[in-house]
């Protein structure tokens, strides 16, 4: 079974990281052409942002796996499970269609007064409000639909469309670029522009996949699908906060050069974007991998194994970054290379987050989701009271150690909560055999750099180093590379 899983992450992840390739070139451009307080704004929104997505999808990606399991083990022949998934998406789309359209018009009715809780840099700039506003509005609409594909797992497809959202987006920016656009008076507006042709040409691409099939709302089912997914939704919104909320407290908290510093803070949290990368790619395999109907002990082992190699791969793209960082800093401007030292505490971050994720899939199969309140709730928590201690302190170096440490906590609460009700064998001593490893390689590099300075040596060492876990990694799990390569490129 885990074959499969790897497959479909590997599908997934590598047209995943072209298209994220793709879309660094946004980085590489904004922070050369926008000062530290002007990337500030794109900062500060691009974090909102993921707080309406998940308020208004209300959880409807999870339960729509979780109920299209159920549509086929209530068995029937293949018409009559195709029909009751086709009327559950109908339900779910609809939900979340009827919850993003109202959301915009709030927006357009209290365009004026969210521009003023925003702050002194959104005076005289209401069109960034509804632009954004109308971005959410797309991007929620395309939600069901692409979950619809991936339950489908219809990966080409979804992988396709996805691309053309980034490829448009990059095209565009590029554009303007070239035109000397984002140097006018207009200036950060134009991204939110180019956001907002890509994500209404996504939705216009992924109609033809509904099979006309139009949202209509059956109450009934939506009750049933929401007593699933509140706790779900209550949930997500408190792990967003708890991913991006530090962002809104260094503009409020710091008090000089807020903008700027949240403009570094962001700039090198996208650097580290190719860890969360990793995370993302695996959710979107594992998901509806987990929730489909397997059996307790298949489940148990599966995601038992699951979790090992995820930290055993995670732990190798933490080396591959941290120990190359200097490349990667080339990916923003060098007014934002001043912060590129908190980028190894940002990646462990990244890392507990996927960690938690993986300890998160016995309760949703469980429909137990009621543990993912208590779990974010505490993540929210920590990341709230250790922020308020060390951003006066320490700025943004601060709210990535406040972020670490609330990913931390997550991780404990999870493991706790799945020890009591779950009980899953999950190898730990092999997965902190791993952490341990990659940690001392990571040290050893740093005080030889100390010894050695930057140069071709130090080159050779890390590749050495890097090396070093890589093949500890395929020694230890006894992975046969070659025939894993032969199973990827197999047709399933």
């Amino acid at each position: 079974m885990l074959e499969k899983l790897a497959k479909q992450t590997a599908i997934y992840g590598i047209s995943t990281i072209v298209v994220r390739m793709l879309s660094y070139l946004l980085t590489i451009i904004y922070t050369r052409v926008f000062g530290q307080a002007a990337y500030g704004i794109v900062t500060d929104v691009y974090a909102l942002i993921p707080f309406a997505l998940v308020l208004l999808s209300m959880g409807m990606e999870s339960s729509y796996f979780r109920f299209s399991a159920k549509a086929e083990a209530e068995g029937g022949s293949e018409v009559e499970i195709k029909e009751r998934k086709r009327h559950l998406f109908a339900t779910t789309w609809g939900a979340t269609l009827v919850a993003s359209a109202l959301f915009f018009l709030v927006v357009v009715l209290c365009c004026k007064d969210i521009t003023r809780l925003m702050g002194e840099a959104y005076y005289g700039h209401e069109e960034y409000i509804l632009m954004v506003g109308a971005i959410i509005f797309f991007d929620v609409a395309t939600m069901i639909p692409f979950s619809r594909l991936r339950e489908q797992g219809r990966a080409l497809k979804f992988v396709t469309l996805k691309a053309c959202n980034v490829v448009i987006n990059v095209g565009l920016n590029l554009a303007l670029w070239g035109a000397g656009l984002f140097e006018g008076e207009f200036g950060v507006g134009w991204v939110f522009v180019t956001n907002l042709v890509a994500s209404v040409a996504t939705f216009v691409m992924i109609l033809p996949t509904t099979e006309r099939t139009l949202p209509r709302i059956d109450r009934r089912q939506l009750r049933q699908i929401l007593a699933y997914s509140m706790p779900l939704l209550i949930g997500g919104i408190a792990g967003t906060a708890n991913e991006f909320i530090d962002r809104q407290m260094i503009k409020y908290i710091i008090p000089d050069d807020a903008m700027a510093q949240l403009g570094v803070y962001g700039a090198i949290c996208k650097i580290a974007v190719v860890m969360t990368l990793f995370t993302q790619m695996y959710r979107i395999a594992a998901e509806p991998f987990f929730l489909s109907n397997f059996t307790k002990e298949q489940f148990v082992e599966s995601n038992a194994a699951a979790l090992k190699y995820f930290v055993m791969v995670s732990m190798m793209i933490f080396l591959g970054i941290a120990l190359f960082r200097d490349v990667f800093a080339l990916i923003v401007g060098r007014d934002f290379r001043e912060g590129i030292f908190i980028l190894p505490v940002i990646l462990g971050g990244n890392i507990l987050a996927g960690v938690w994720l993986n300890l998160s899939f016995w309760y949703k199969r469980e429909e137990k989701t009621r543990f993912a309140i208590y779990v974010t709730f505490v993540g929210l928590a920590f990341t709230v009271v250790m922020n308020i201690l060390l951003l006066p302190r320490f700025g943004y170096y601060g709210a990535a150690w406040a972020r670490f440490i609330a990913e931390a906590a997550m991780v404990g609460v999870s493991y706790y909560l799945n020890r009591r009700y779950f009980p899953t064998p999950y190898n730990v001593k092999r997965m902190v055999e791993y952490v341990v490893l990659a940690l001392v390689l990571y040290f050893a590099s740093e005080w030889l750099l100390s010894q050695l300075g930057k140069g071709i040596a130090m080159w050779g060492v890390n590749i050495v180093l890097f090396a070093l876990y890589a093949a500890y990694a395929v020694w230890r799990e006894k992975i046969d590379v070659g025939a894993m390569a032969k199973s990827f490129l197999r047709r399933k």
